[in-house]
């Protein structure tokens, strides 16, 4: 079944087009809005939401700042001056362990930091700041493409960052950032609001104090909007919203992203955490963000503003409007006042949406569509080219990460055809599906001569009875050939999949191993997984349908998944199982020393496909030892 979208009313043309003088006729002001994006998330490339709505909000006017933070705390965690910082920090954690053992024991956790405390001396400190200041320049120079100084400058961010984690223990700050755990769980409320009054372990408060609140006394927004796409990122979210309310209360605090949409059935029932900011924008946020930056503007009521959730004296409402984009009246995203140059790359990487929504929508498993109010949409594709021609040019850019969710073949071909017949130098990524009319040479040797460089392709099994379940509609020759003309016209595939999909068994998880194993020569990197179901997802929905059974624990109120049971095939554990098999016996060939999506992609461009022996084990060499 296609994605049932919510049937949301378009947004007008003449809205997408405002002068700024239309706004200010209206009742209206010009006003100034401090755009965020939070903490966790790895500072390789610019998340787009905030790039989007910059570019909206300047086009009717209105002044914009748009703030990484997520960027701006790794680049000052890896820094002299945090590191000063955490050096002050040891006599006080020692102090706490100290107060803690005269009323009860220490445990073996607390005795091991109490120890590794005891190691971060002065000289050891000097010496973190002179090996993290020499990764950043790695990551940002060409050093970047010498794999053994790579390798060592992303070490060193591990390191940095473990000792970062010894004076806000029992916290984990961690490089990847997504591992970094607050010691609470953000999926239990309570825990949530515990863990932002919590000045031990809440490393986003001194983020908030030394980045985010100079800003907003700086700049004196009239309105802040903080993005949230990811459920990690409600740790510093919230704090900050917190410390923004508490120390700037006039101005208004309002959050979106994917993880708001999702969030949207509870928000309303939890006072407490709403009591942290003052609206939340969900699904597509660019006419709903405008509407509420000018009906505040104005000093207007909010009850008209679609996609909005708003707190006043007397509650909590939920607007009964939605309205969707018309892509075609986008402006392209506007990154200007972004640090691109402090991102942990040596060359820019600009993001890009064509489209919106999935062209496909009928995979049984995925929950894509839950961020959309209407379905499919696309720019025109002369747009598309003209809009990066002028990215690549403001911003010196050669290389784009197409974030759509799949390309369809009709779109794929034309880009690739257009992007050569316009003579745009650029090398690329972006998303597809296998589909059986993908297979013809002409079109992988478009897509390789227009600077396709790397693929994300969703392959999720092997088993056609698995697939056909999941709603996948193709065959294991289809992705078989795919993978070996794609790779024979020189574009790297990664093949995402999973195990453990309602009614999948291990004879079928089977198959997906052999199939890779066997096809080694033409896949070159693989993300495998276990199957989750999330709350929105058609499995969901009609759990009937799949054999299935959701548990909701009452206690986990922002739980965005649900433990479930399955009447036949690999349950949870069963699936976690296999997964390590084929981790154990199969990955060595796909374990990369380095394995960053942004990084991938930029050696790839740099090298070509060939593997990339450099980023590789050396197998022999391991074997021998």
């Amino acid at each position: 079944m296609r994605i049932d979208y919510n049937k949301g009313k378009l947004a007008t043309p003449e809205l997408m087009q405002r002068h700024p003088r239309t706004s200010r006729d209206a009742g209206g002001r010009k006003m100034k809005v401090l755009l965020v994006f939070p903490p966790d998330w790895f500072p390789s490339e610019p998340y787009l939401s905030l790039p989007t709505l910059t570019a909206f909000l300047r086009s009717a006017g209105h002044e914009v700042v748009q703030k990484d933070v997520n960027l701006e705390m790794y680049d000052w965690f890896f820094s002299g001056d945090f590191l000063h910082r955490v050096l002050k920090k040891v006599p006080q954690q020692l102090e706490r362990l100290k107060k803690i053992s005269q009323k009860r024991e220490l445990n073996k956790n607390d005795m091991k930091l109490q120890r590794t405390l005891s190691d971060c001396t002065r000289s050891r400190i000097f010496e973190l700041i002179e090996k993290a200041e020499t990764a950043k320049r790695v990551v940002r120079t060409q050093d970047f493409y010498d794999a053994e100084k790579l390798e060592r400058a992303i070490n060193v961010f591990h390191e940095v960052t473990a000792v970062i984690s010894l004076v806000y223990a029992p916290a984990r700050i961690c490089m990847p950032p997504m591992e970094t755990d607050l010691s609470y769980k953000r999926f239990i409320s309570s825990e949530l609001l515990k863990a932002v009054q919590d000045t031990q372990v809440n490393v986003y408060r001194d983020v908030f104090e030394h980045i985010l609140q100079p800003a907003i006394i700086a700049e004196c927004p009239d309105v802040i909007g903080i993005s949230i796409v990811f459920q990690q990122q409600l740790f510093s979210s919230m704090t900050f919203c917190a410390l923004i309310k508490e120390q700037f209360p006039d101005i208004h605090v309002t959050i979106g992203g994917n993880t708001v949409t999702r969030l949207r059935d509870v928000l309303p029932d939890k006072p407490n955490l709403f009591a942290l900011f003052d609206s939340a924008v969900m699904f597509e946020g660019e006419t709903a963000f405008l509407q509420l930056v000018e009906e505040i503007g104005a000093g207007r009521n909010l009850a008209q503003i679609p996609n909005l959730m708003y707190r006043d004296g007397s509650g909590i409402h939920t607007s009964s409007i939605t309205s969707a984009e018309d892509m075609k009246t986008l402006p392209p995203p506007d990154f200007d006042g972004l640090p691109l140059e402090k991102y942990f790359v040596p060359e820019p990487i600009l993001p890009y949406l064509a489209t919106r929504g999935c062209y496909w929508g009928q995979c049984e498993f995925c929950d894509h569509g839950e961020g959309y109010t209407a379905g499919y949409r696309t720019k025109k594709i002369n747009q598309i080219i003209d809009e990066i021609r002028y990215l690549g040019n403001r911003h010196n850019a050669r290389h784009f990460h197409f974030t759509d969710e799949s390309y369809p073949l009709a779109f794929f071909k034309k880009l690739s055809r257009k992007l050569m017949e316009n003579k745009i130098d650029i090398e690329w990524a972006t998303h597809i599906r296998f589909e059986k009319d993908l297979i013809h040479k002409q079109i992988w040797k478009d897509a390789a001569e227009s600077g396709c460089k790397v693929l994300h392709m969703g392959f999720e099994s092997a088993s056609e009875r698995v697939l056909k379940l999941m709603g996948k509609a193709t065959t294991t020759d289809v992705i078989r050939r795919g993978l070996e003309m794609s790779s024979t016209a020189g574009i790297w595939n990664h093949v995402m999949g999973f195990f453990g999909f309602p009614g999948e068994t291990y004879k079928d998880a089977r198959y997906s191993m052999q199939f890779l194993e066997e096809n080694k020569d033409h896949v070159h990197s693989i993300g495998f997984g276990t199957f989750d179901l999330s709350k929105y997802t058609p499995v969901a929905k009609n759990p009937e349908k799949f054999g299935v059974t959701y548990h909701k624990n009452p206690d986990w109120d922002l739980a965005l998944n649900y433990y479930y049971t399955v009447r036949k095939g690999l349950g949870i554990e069963e699936a976690e199982r296999a997964l390590e098999e084929f981790e154990r016996n199969h990955y060595r060939g796909w374990d990369f020393r380095i394995f960053i999506r942004e990084y991938i992609f930029l050696y790839v461009a740099h090298f070509g496909k060939n593997k990339l022996p450099a980023l590789q084990f050396n197998v022999s060499n391991e074997e021998g030892a």
